[in-house]
Formats: C-alpha cells, sequence, structure tokens
C-alpha cells in the first residue's frame, strides 16, 4: 500500500518524462544501494555511474543527466570541486549533494558551489526524493541535519533586518515556513491552495523584501530570526 502511494505521488511529481540520473559514490555498496533504491522508482533512470569527481564531470558533459547525486569525499577530484566545474559548463542540471560530511565548512562550500540540495547518509528514502523533487522544481533542499550549520555560519550579507521580516505579508510569512520545510513551490502550492505561479511571485517578493538571491538565504534568516 505504502509503495503504491510513494509510486503515485512520483508520477504526478515528474509527469511521464524520465528522470535520468547520474550516481556519483566511490563507495561500493552505498552506490548499489543507491541505484537499487532510485531504479525502483517508475520515473527514474540511472543513465551512469562515476566514482571519483574528475569521472563525474566528464559523465555530465558526455551524458547531459537532469540530476546528479553526488558525494563529497571522492578521490582525484573531490565532490565540491566537480559540482563548481559540472555548474559552470551544465548551469540546469540538478545536483544533490547526498554524503556523510556534516562539517559546518563543508556543508557552506557544497552549497556556494551551486549543490541545488544537501542530504546526509543514512536519511530515509522519502528524505531523498523529497530534495530531488525540490532540486527538479528549482528550490534549495537542505536536510534538517544540517539546516542550523548554514544559520551559524551566514555571512554578514545573509543576515536579517527587522525591516524586512516585519514587511512580510501574512501570506508570504506561510511560504517562508514551508520554504524553510524544503517544499517546492509545487508542494506549497497544494498546503495553501493557491497556484504555482502565484507561489512563485510570494517567493520573488519574499526574496526582495529580504534583499537575498536566493530561497536558501531566505530560510537561513527565518532560521535566524526565529520564525520557525
Amino acid at each position: 500500500m505504502g509503495e503504491t502511494v510513494l509510486r503515485s505521488s512520483m508520477t504526478e511529481l515528474w509527469g511521464t518524462n524520465f528522470m535520468r540520473i547520474l550516481i556519483v559514490e566511490d563507495d561500493p555498496l552505498m552506490q548499489l544501494g543507491l541505484e537499487q533504491a532510485l531504479s525502483e522508482q517508475p520515473d527514474f533512470t540511472i543513465i551512469g555511474q562515476a566514482e571519483d569527481g574528475y569521472t563525474a564531470v566528464q559523465q555530465a558533459i558526455a551524458l547531459q543527466p537532469d540530476l546528479i547525486i553526488m558525494d563529497i569525499g571522492l578521490p582525484r577530484l573531490d565532490g565540491i570541486a566537480a559540482t563548481k566545474q559540472i555548474k559552470e559548463k551544465l548551469p540546469k542540471v540538478h545536483i544533490v549533494m547526498l554524503t556523510s560530511h556534516t562539517l559546518q565548512t563543508e556543508v557552506v562550500a557544497a552549497l556556494s558551489s551551486g549543490a541545488d540540495a544537501y542530504c546526509v547518509k543514512g536519511a530515509s528514502l522519502d528524505r531523498l526524493l523529497a530534495a530531488i523533487a525540490a532540486a527538479k522544481d528549482g528550490a534549495t533542499y537542505l536536510d534538517p541535519q544540517i539546516a542550523r550549520l548554514v544559520v551559524d555560519n551566514l555571512k554578514p550579507t545573509f543576515q536579517q533586518t527587522d525591516s524586512g521580516v516585519a514587511n512580510l505579508s501574512e501570506r508570504e510569512m506561510d511560504v517562508l515556513k514551508l520554504i524553510v520545510e524544503g517544499k517546492s513551490n509545487n508542494e506549497i502550492g497544494e498546503v495553501l491552495y493557491l497556484s504555482t505561479n502565484t507561489i512563485k511571485t510570494h517567493v520573488r517578493g519574499i526574496m526582495n523584501k529580504l534583499s537575498v538571491d536566493d530561497r536558501v538565504q531566505a530560510a537561513v534568516i527565518a532560521l535566524r530570526s526565529g520564525i520557525v
């Protein structure tokens, strides 16, 4: 029953098009586990695997995946450097960091490199699927275990001003709280019974009022200011 519901929800998320995924992982057991788990999703197809960052860049350019699952601790070229190179060459590809690394500097460096989502190894499959869905929708997903690390390492330009938060409307506050939860625009729309375009308008309004450039910075301000 649970598997049927999960498959149905993923079909609604991706539609009829397959999400083409490249797995970058140097641990054979972890690599096999990811391949098996993601291959069971009806709208995912694994198009390649790489065991080091240098090969990951080559594979990404050659295969043009929709999404990459990227480890950080890779030989030859680490996942952060690989992500930066891939994003420079393929800005539209989505990259989900799936790693055991939770050091503050590495988390921030991973997000600064252009990663769309950050999941900690050992998290549930549902959490990984949520990260993939958020990345596909243009959102940025932070695993709850590391969200606070980002808050503690904010740059001064990310810091919240009282006036910015105070200027948010009640609806924008609702949207911001759901952004912090890692929900995509589609999911926020479903929760608030609003269209995706309306949610996008609210997100732009939030970023303008908070003087930030993306959803991660907005979420960080929300956490630091105690909104959530």
